[in-house]
Parts: structure tokens; C-alpha cells; sequence
């Protein structure tokens, strides 16, 4: 092959750049991403194939191997760098024997794998000089086909420009590619010949120079060094070092770069020389050694992966044993109840003539409903059989069935909190009193009524077991089922048709009941307090309903709260700040404070000293006022406005109230500097806080839920974890009301919904839609922007009364 003529290159070579070279951002497109487009007929007639092993494009993880040679933190392996070089003899080597010179054996027109294959860039290869080949003639069309294809030097410089800050190499790229050409020019090109298959060779030397000697034993510290370094090798002059550390490697490479290109070995023999075979045998048995670590270190991956699944999978069935186990315990305790109740169903039975001639008075609606609980003694199997089948269609298709997922979480999360405070007791027993056995009756369970004659009736001795782990959790849980089952829906009692719907302004802002529930008052932004009879409402079927008292104010009314003690005195808060005590009776105003110094969004008179009254403000505080003077008694100062004030039912001593920071504050006012408990767990301004019982506190926030808080869970003076959070209802921008009674807590919807839950599980127990109905004319209209403004429970009972920003007002009632 040495010393042929020139000849056109055949897909290695491109003499120049061409007039109508391809797009340049597109090549580089499609270099990084590995796309391929149709090759035309000319690139056909080139015998440039897609599955050529030795020239394709560049893929995701390729890097070039003057990225991977310059890598300043690479461990230079020998066997790895001969692997290298083999690998481009070898694709050298194919191309000469189809008569091709390859002209760019430089590390920049190469690229590897992640896997250390090396393939020569396809349609890659550009140079500043022509190419040379075995055959005479002038540039065919072949290789204007081929010079089509793009400068790749101008686009690995752009490649290699985007990525230099990524790899952060000590050497620019841009610089050590214009070296790059001089230092793998051959002696025979610098004096104007032609490039020959002699000149690839040369170029093999320079390259396994780069790849072995001066990786291993001359590591440059600038590329001014290096510069000298290959610049020096030219004249085959090698530092010192490596001709003293690795003679072989020197003496090779000194062959390769013989200045007489006839002196320099053809392909077929360095392909047979020691220096290629020798280490290839070392290489394979290396591989291979390789290649048996990877698959044992596969096959422990597996197995750690199994063994991984297999530990979870144990855990999760001794998690469900447990459960089993804790399921088997209460049911076996339940069964034990039912038992004591069918035992003392029989005697009341028996008993049942009798006591009817004793108190023909007693109300029979406890006994009959007591008695469903009791299998009849005398029937038949078939008919057993029909009336269970009856029975489970009809409880697959209740309530129970459809939010069974969400009982089924609120069940284990009593037992937890359950078993949490028995191990809190230290081992000690905790007797917990079913309230069917307490002393006032209430509270209990719904199966019996508490005007029944069943709850005078002592219960035996062990109805109850002192295993707090069995029992303490059943009572709670089974008065909040019963009475989350106990009703389905909301029916409307009365609609409230007032005089003035042609006001446009008629958004109620607060409802609130009197002392005995006889009388409710309304207020917004019509600036009128009125005070209707509920009772006269709900039993006429009036086309206008007339307020008994009418009472005028001069702002805007943004709450309202009647004194539990004196009948006939309501307390009233406007957008001014003014906080106003009238007087329903005389119809007259009889107080007025003005310390706030914005609007007043809530007021709350304390039901144990019903001369204490709160007010909270957008001005960040909560003033305490007495209804007997003009001014306040004691201020509690925040850094956000606050939104809502509640007294709790059973003490003047403590008060709570939401603020716009998201939290709920809780404190005793014998010490108003620091709060006794902070709730932290709303994402949005807290609107309302109400009571539920002494101990527990339900808040709402327009984060769209309400969340219930056990006041005893404080000891740390914050409070992160609320016993429930309520979802169901819309709340996102505005005050739609919030009201409690006998464990129901009712609120409104930006839907326009009124929703009712139960505070022993966090899904609606139901709802009701108001419709969309103009206040003026009476007609459904299509107003999406109508919600639920106010609502209030009559006293404990099943009615309320709910309010509409658009001014219809409806008292409403649970039934089953």
C-alpha cells in the first residue's frame, strides 16, 4: 500500500468545506442526539452503511477521546489505553484494505462508548489539506456527496465550546484542536507530499504516544508543556523518563514515527507485532475476569433486592397479624357486649307486660327499636337466611359501605390513640364508664334512647371490662358511628322571605340565636340587625316574614352574639371597629366601645360571666370588655389581624381566637402575655373557632378545611397535630360560618352547600345545596359566585338556620 497514488476519499476524508454544506446547528443536533435522516443515493454508492462497526454518529453517553484523554482526573490504566489503540488499528486497518486512506487518526475524530468501544465519527472526517488515496484522479462526485455532510471541525468547536465549563478540563478544547492538526501531521506532509497510508501509520504513533508513554510516565501539568512535549516528538525526541521507564513502549513508537515513510510498518504487521498480540490474551483474561464480577455483583443486586421485598413483606405480615390479633380482641370484646345487651333484652321482654300496665305513658319507640337489636327465637332458617341477605344488600348499598375506607382509618387511629394513652398510664388500668352507665344519661350511644326505660336499668357487673386495651375505645367510637348513621340529610323547615329582597345589599354576615332558642338575629351589610321568631317562621306560611325587632346600626354588621344570661341583650361588631351592646326589649342602644382602630370581624359574650365580653380585630389585637363600663378591661396584642374569638361554654377564665398568620391561640387570661397553647397546622387565614366541648376546639380556614384540636394534647405549649382535618366543603377566599351542637359541627361551602360532620370522622355526614335564586324577583338564576355567608344551630338540637351571601336565609333540619 506505501508509496500508492492519490486517490479520492471514501467516506474518511473531505478536502475542504463545501458551498452547500448541510445546516451546521443541525448536524450537531443530530450528532448529539443519534438521529438519522434517509441517506440518499449517493451516500449508498459511498458504502457508508447504518451498521457499519466502525463509523456511526455520536449517542448519549459517547464522549471523544480527546475529552477522555485530557480528563485530568481519569486513572490511566494501560491495559485500557492498548485496548484503545487496538481497537483503532483495527478500524485503521479496514479502511486501508479497501484502499482508503484514513488521513483523521486524531483523538478528536474518534469517539467512546460507555463500554470503551471506539468508533470512528461518522461523516466526521475534514481537514484543511486534500485528501490522498490509492488511486490518481481528480475529486469525484463521491466526495462532494460526502462534503455535504458538514466541517466537522467547526462543529466538534462548537460542541466542545458548549461543554468546557461542564468538564472543566485544564486544557481548552478549542486551542488543543488546532494543535491537534500539526502534532499528527507526517514529515512527508509538512514538505507538500500526499497523504498515504504510510502517513496513517504515523499518525498510529503519535497517537499510542499520546494514549501509553505519556500517560503513564510524562503527566503535563500546563499545555504549554505538552505543546512542547509533542512538538519535540516530531523530531523523535522522547523525555527522558519514559525512554528509561518503558522502553518498549519508546522503541515502538519511535517505529511508528520513522521519518521515512517506507522505514514505518505496514497495518499487517503491526496487527502481528508483539506489542499488539502480546497484551491482548492479558486483556481478555482481564475482561473476562471483569465480566464475572459484574454478573456476581448483578446477581447480589438481585439478591439484596429480594431480600429487601422479603423484610418488607415480613414486616407488613407481622403489622397484619397484629392487626388481626387487635381485631380478634375487639370483636370478641363487642360480642361479649352484645351478649350482657341480648341478655338484658330478654329480661326486659319478659318484663315488657308487666311494665306496660305499670307506665302506660313509656315511650314505646325505645323498646321496638331496642328489640330490632334481638333475633327473633322462633323463626324458621329460610326465613333467618332471607332477612340476612336482606340485611347485607341494604348495608352494602348505606353510608356505612360507601366512607367504609374512611371509618375503617378513623377506627384504627382511635385504637392507636387508645393504646397510646393505656401505655402512657403505666400498666395502670383505666376504667373508662360507657356513657350509657353515666349518671346524667347523656352522651351515649344511640341504639338506646335516653328516655328509655333500658338506661335505668342496672347493667351487670361486667359489662364493662378494666382492660383499657379492649375496652376504653368503644364507647367513643360507637357514639360517633351511631350518630354519624343517625341522620342522611338536611330537609327545609322555612324559607325566610324578607320585606326588603329588592336591597341589593343583603349579604348576612352572622346569625345567632337567643338564650332559650325562641328568637334568631340576623346582620350584614344592610347595617340592620333583625330579630325573627323562629317558631313563628317554621309554622306560617307567610309570603313575607316581618322581624319582630328591627335595629339600625351605622356601618356594616360583621357579627353578632346574644348574652346567655340576659335574655333581651345582644352584642353587636361593625367595619368601623365599634363593638355595640343593645338592648332587643326597648329596642335602643345601650353601650358603645371604640378602642379598636380597624374593623372588627368577631365578638363572643362568655356564657360562665356573662359580663365578659371579646372582640377581635384587623388591628391585631383582642380586647376584653365588661358590658358595665365604657371601656376595655385587658388587650392581647398579635402581629396579624384577627379573624375570630370564642369563649369556651364552661369558663370565663380562657379564650381562643384564629388569626390571619395561620394560627389558632389559646389562652388563659389570668396570664394574656403568652398563650397556653399555639395550634399550628392551617395553610390559610383561620376564619372561625368554635368549642365543641371544653377539651376540644374545631377551627376553619379558607385552606378549604376544618381541623379539630384536643386542648390536652398541649403540654409543649404547641400543637402540630390536629385529631381530625375535615375535607368536603369549599373554602378558598370567604367567611362562610361555622357552628357546633352535640357533636355536629355545620359550615358553609363556596358552592353554596351547607355541609354537616361529625367530629368523630373527617367526611361530610351531609349536605345541603341552596339554590341559585334571585332575592328580587324569586327566579333561578345562573350565579356560580353565591356561597353560604352564615350559619347557626338552634341551641343542641337537629335545626339550623343558614345564610346565603345573595340573602335567602332557610332553617333547615336533620333527618334520618
Amino acid at each position: 500500500m506505501e508509496g500508492s497514488s492519490n486517490s479520492n476519499s471514501k467516506g474518511f476524508n473531505n478536502s475542504g468545506v463545501s458551498d452547500r454544506n448541510t445546516n451546521v446547528d443541525d448536524y450537531v443536533s443530530r450528532s448529539l442526539f443519534g438521529s438519522t435522516t434517509h441517506k440518499s443515493s449517493e451516500e449508498d454508492s459511498l458504502g457508508i452503511k447504518d451498521d457499519d462497526p466502525f463509523v456511526r454518529s455520536l449517542e448519549w453517553g459517547d464522549v471523544s477521546l480527546r475529552q477522555w484523554l485530557d480528563k485530568p482526573e481519569r486513572c490511566v490504566d494501560v491495559f485500557e489505553c492498548l485496548h484503545v489503540f487496538r481497537q483503532i488499528v483495527e478500524i485503521v486497518n479496514a479502511a486501508h484494505s479497501q484502499g482508503i486512506v484514513v488521513h483523521n487518526v486524531r483523538p478528536s475524530c474518534f469517539v467512546m462508548s460507555s463500554f470503551n468501544h471506539v468508533s470512528f465519527i461518522e461523516s466526521a472526517s475534514c481537514s484543511d489539506s486534500g485528501s490522498d488515496s490509492l488511486e490518481d484522479g481528480p475529486i469525484s462526485h463521491k466526495e462532494t456527496a460526502v462534503e455535504e455532510k458538514g466541517d466537522y471541525n467547526k462543529i466538534l468547536e462548537r460542541q466542545i465550546e458548549k461543554l468546557e465549563e461542564e468538564k472543566k478540563q485544564p486544557f481548552p478544547m478549542k486551542h488543543v484542536l488546532a494543535m491537534e492538526t500539526s502534532w499528527y501531521t507526517s514529515p512527508e506532509e509538512d514538505f507538500g507530499s500526499p497523504s498515504t497510508c504510510a502517513s496513517d501509520v504515523y499518525r498510529l504513533g503519535v497517537l499510542l504516544f499520546e494514549l501509553v508513554p505519556l500517560q503513564l510516565f510524562c503527566p503535563v501539568a500546563s499545555r504549554e508543556e505538552k505543546s512542547r512535549t509533542m512538538s519535540s516528538l516530531r523530531h523523535r525526541v522522547l523525555p527522558s523518563q519514559i525512554l528509561l521507564k518503558c522502553p518498549k513502549e519508546a522503541s515502538f513508537c519511535l517505529w511508528l514515527l520513522h521519518p521515512e515513510p517506507s522505514c514505518r510498518p505496514s497495518m499487517s504487521d503491526l496487527l502481528q507485532s508483539e506489542f499488539i498480540t502480546e497484551p491482548r490474551d492479558n486483556l481478555e483474561e482481564r475482561e473476562a475476569a471483569i465480566e464475572l464480577r459484574d454478573r456476581i455483583d448483578e446477581q447480589e443486586s438481585l439478591l439484596e433486592f429480594l431480600l429487601l421485598i422479603q423484610q418488607r413483606k415480613d414486616e407488613s405480615a407481622y403489622r397484619l397479624r397484629d392487626t388481626v390479633s387487635l381485631l380478634s380482641s375487639d370483636i370478641e370484646q363487642v360480642s361479649k357486649r352484645q351478649l350482657i345487651l341480648k341478655q338484658k333484652g330478654d329480661f326486659i321482654i319478659k318484663d315488657d307486660h308487666q311494665s306496660a300496665l305499670m307506665t302506660k305513658e313509656e315511650p314505646l319507640a325505645s323498646r321496638k327499636r331496642f328489640r330490632q337489636l334481638i333475633p327473633p327465637v322462633e323463626t324458621d332458617l329460610e326465613e333467618a337466611d332471607e332477612e340476612e341477605s336482606q340485611e347485607s344488600t341494604l348495608l352494602e348499598s348505606s353510608r356505612l359501605m360507601r366512607n367504609f375506607k374512611k371509618l375503617e382509618s378513623v377506627y384504627f387511629l382511635t385504637r392507636r390513640r387508645q393504646m397510646k394513652a393505656a401505655a402512657a398510664a403505666s400498666g395502670k388500668a383505666l376504667t373508662r364508664h360507657s356513657p350509657l352507665s353515666s349518671e346524667n344519661g347523656r352522651g351515649g350511644s344511640m341504639i338506646v334512647s335516653e328516655k328509655s326505660s333500658v338506661t335505668n336499668r342496672a347493667a351487670p357487673k361486667d359489662f364493662y371490662s378494666n382492660d383499657p386495651r379492649l375496652g376504653g375505645w368503644i364507647d367513643p367510637f360507637l357514639e360517633g358511628l351511631c350518630r354519624y348513621l343517625s341522620f342522611s340529610k338536611l330537609r327545609v323547615k322555612a324559607d325566610l322571605k324578607q320585606g326588603d329582597l329588592l336591597n341589593s345589599s343583603n349579604l348576612v354576615c352572622a346569625l345567632s340565636f337567643d338564650r332559650d332558642a325562641e328568637f334568631f338575629a340576623t346582620a350584614g351589610v344592610n347595617k340592620k340587625i333583625k330579630i325573627f321568631e323562629c317558631d313563628s317562621i317554621v309554622n306560617n306560611n307567610r309570603d313575607i316574614h316581618y322581624p319582630v325587632v328591627e335595629l339600625a346600626s351605622r356601618s356594616k354588621l360583621s357579627s353578632l352574639c346574644w348574652n346567655s344570661y340576659i335574655k333581651s341583650q345582644i352584642a353587636s361588631s361593625n367595619f368601623e371597629g365599634v363593638v355595640q351592646i343593645w338592648d332587643v326589649a326597648r329596642s335602643e342602644l345601650v353601650a358603645e366601645m371604640k378602642e379598636h382602630k380597624k374593623r372588627v370581624w368577631s365578638i363572643d359574650i362568655s356564657s360562665a360571666d356573662p359580663t365578659l365580653l371579646a372582640s377581635g380585630s384587623d388591628d391585631g389585637t383582642v380586647k376584653l370588655w365588661s358590658i358595665n363600663q365604657g371601656v376595655s378591661i385587658g388587650t392581647i396584642k398579635t402581629k396579624a389581624n384577627v379573624c375570630c374569638v370564642q369563649f369556651p361554654s364552661d369558663s370565663g377564665r380562657s379564650l381562643a381566637f384564629g388569626s390571619a398568620d395561620h394560627k389558632v391561640y389559646y389562652y388563659d387570661l389570668r396570664n394574656p402575655k403568652i398563650p397556653l397553647c399555639t395550634m399550628i397546622g392551617h395553610s390559610k387565614t383561620v376564619s372561625y373557632v368554635k368549642f365543641v366541648d371544653s377539651s376540644t376546639l374545631v377551627s376553619s380556614s379558607t385552606d378549604n378545611t376544618l381541623k379539630l384540636w384536643d386542648l390536652s394534647m398541649t403540654a409543649s405549649g404547641v400543637n402540630e397535630t390536629p385529631l381530625h382535618s375535615f375535607a368536603g366543603h369549599t373554602n378558598l377566599k370567604n367567611f362562610v360560618g361555622l357552628s357546633v351542637s352535640d357533636g355536629y359541627i355545620a359550615t358553609g361551602s363556596e358552592t353554596n352547600e351547607v355541609f354537616v360532620y361529625h367530629k368523630a370522622f373527617p367526611m361530610p355526614v351531609m349536605s345541603y345545596m341552596f339554590s341559585n335564586t334571585d332575592s328580587a324577583s324569586g327566579l333561578e338564576v345562573d350565579d356560580a359566585s353565591q356561597f353560604i355567608s352564615s350559619i347557626c344551630w338552634r341551641g343542641q338540637s337537629s335545626t339550623l338556620v343558614a345564610a346565603n351571601s345573595n340573602g335567602n336565609i332557610k332553617i333547615l333540619e336533620m333527618i334520618a
